[in-house]
């Protein structure tokens, strides 16, 4: 029997998650087929879409929270993992097991290669591809009513777009992803933009004008209807702080939602969080029309409930360890909604960055955001990554920013140096930012559980 590391190390032998090999270019009609060849499992539950650059997990997580809290059987697809794949695919909060993912893995597999033996199929599908074939299995076998999907990469060709959603939601766009999804904020948002359905509400928040132009036009042409979220947004202001409150590593405010005050209590924490949660509360309120009615109290429950490891996730000091935040900042949009965050949740707190990022992310532009608010930064390295930039072209692309950067080869080295370096400046804070690989594995050398 196959076991769970077998089928881990077999999905990663099919090369990069989202597009297999660079000769194997996006194809949904490749996708299609295979579906159809495990009997169509995408077609046996509700689903809602989620696309855009930064705050897709946030949201999802969020909107799969509350349909939990409504008692609806929930399923949630997201990527990429902090540790472990099991923590892409789950239902109502429970991660896929090991022998649950080995199985349905050994299914969607042996269907795979029946189909590229018969012709059918001119490659193996990708590890995203495959792993989301999975996810739907998994899904269907398990009863799921709903599924809350993140979409891996753009929106249009990715293999996540062959559901029918009840509710597309878009969130923030930025540049990333150049080298598959375009070179200006308005190709990148055409991409995300292929997930609108007609007749179907597509839930979305005024962002860069580029933005902004390309997704109402697609939403007329697709015959979509447009849902903004603005309403929701909780408009912060500095004369405002006596309702909108952060302590304990919690964001406290009151909101009115379908026409009843609730109290947003919520471990997500920065103001990028709020628009995340405006999404997430809108697409809760369409899902009424889907046969998914979501009450306010609900919604207040299923924020309160909603655990998102690893972004601006505070582990307090613990053990002669020093008080740790973990983000994912790998793009300048990113840096800056976490430059933001530790503005304004630790004010004047010194700060030690541990920072390392994929060869492809925009780390010049990274670097120029968040080096500068750092009293020390070690680029490192993560690993068994290709992709990874090495320590070094991280220091050299951080140059410009004028922090003083240490390179380490690896994480293990990498905390272990900020640690040191924590105990030489009274009341600073370790900041593990950059690529999702880096925190995951510095969470997995430390025992942090995501």
């Amino acid at each position: 029997m196959l076991t769970y590391d077998n089928a881990v190390s077999r999905l990663y032998e099919l090369g990069h998650e989202l597009h297999g090999t660079p000769s194997h270019k996006f194809d949904l009609a490749h996708m299609r087929v295979l579906l159809e060849a495990i009997g169509h499992p995408e077609r046996k539950f509700a689903s809602v879409l989620i696309s855009g650059t930064n705050g897709k997990g946030s949201t999802a997580a969020m909107l799969a929270s509350m349909l939990r809290a409504a008692g609806y059987r929930t399923g949630l697809y997201t990527s990429p993992h902090l540790v472990r794949i099991n923590e892409r695919i789950s239902i109502n909060g429970d991660r896929i097991s090991d022998d649950d993912f080995a199985a349905v893995y050994s299914w969607v597999d042996a269907e795979a290669q029946r189909l590229v033996v018969e012709g059918k199929l001119p490659w193996h599908p990708s590890f995203f591809e495959t792993v989301t074939a999975m996810c739907f299995e998994h899904f269907a076998n398990k009863g799921v009513q709903i599924a809350v999907l993140e979409v891996g990469m753009g929106g249009r060709l990715d293999a996540t777009n062959v559901v029918e959603p009840c509710v597309s939601v878009i969130t923030d766009i930025s540049l990333d992803h150049q080298k598959f999804l375009g070179n200006t904020i308005a190709e990148i948002a055409a991409e995300k933009a292929g997930i609108v359905r007609r007749d179907r509400p597509t839930v979305t928040l005024p962002q860069h004008p580029q933005a902004n132009d390309v997704l109402g036009r697609a939403i007329i042409d697709a015959g979509a209807r447009g849902v903004s979220a603005a309403r929701y947004v909780a408009p912060i202001s500095p004369g405002a702080e006596t309702w909108y409150q952060r302590s304990a590593g919690r964001t406290r405010f009151q909101l009115t939602v379908i026409g009843e005050e609730i109290e947003i209590d919520t471990t997500l924490l920065g103001r990028h969080q709020l628009r995340n949660i405006a999404l997430a509360i809108t697409a809760a309120e369409e899902l009424a029309g889907c046969g998914f009615p979501i009450t306010p109290k609900q919604v207040e429950q299923g924020i309160r409930e909603t655990r998102w490891p690893g972004r601006f996730q505070v582990v307090p000091a613990s053990g002669g360890r020093p008080e740790l935040i973990f983000d994912v900042a790998h793009n300048p949009d990113g840096a800056w909604a976490l430059r933001a965050a530790l503005s304004e949740s630790f004010p004047e707190r010194p700060v030690v960055v541990v920072f390392g990022a994929m060869r492809d992310k925009a780390i010049s532009e990274i670097a120029r955001v968040l080096f500068p608010i750092a009293d020390r930064v070690i680029a490192t390295h993560a690993a068994h990554n290709p992709r990874a930039a090495a320590a070094d072209d991280i220091r050299m692309a951080g140059q410009e920013a004028g922090a003083e950067i240490t390179t380490t080869p690896d994480v293990k080295t990498a905390l272990e140096r900020a640690f040191a370096d924590s105990r030489e400046i009274p009341g600073s804070l370790v900041v593990v930012t950059g690529s999702i690989y880096i925190a995951g594995e510095a969470m997995q050398i430390l025992g942090i559980e995501p």
